[in-house]
């Protein structure tokens, strides 16, 4: 039996969410963000808007994630795991 995999999806602040590249920005801080965020071995890929993960990813990594990504207050206005 095969579950699905995790996702994060985030959603921008104001003056980001007009930015169709969101993760993938040039920006030097939201570069970064991207290379912190796969340095988990959980995460499978980043588009966006959203962080894909594996379907194994405990709970716990989950919520490490999420916390992190609250924290960049400059970038992300809230954060939904689906």
């Amino acid at each position: 039996m095969t579950t699905a995999p995790r996702s994060i999806r985030v959603l921008f602040q104001k003056e980001w969410a007009s930015e169709r590249r969101g993760l993938l920005a040039p920006d030097p801080r939201v570069r970064t963000l991207g290379r912190v965020l796969v340095s988990y071995p959980e995460v499978r890929h980043i588009v966006p808007d959203r962080i894909s993960l594996d379907a194994t990813a405990e709970a716990k990594t989950l919520e490490t994630l999420v916390r992190f990504l609250e924290r960049q207050a400059w970038l992300v206005k809230s954060v939904v795991v689906e």
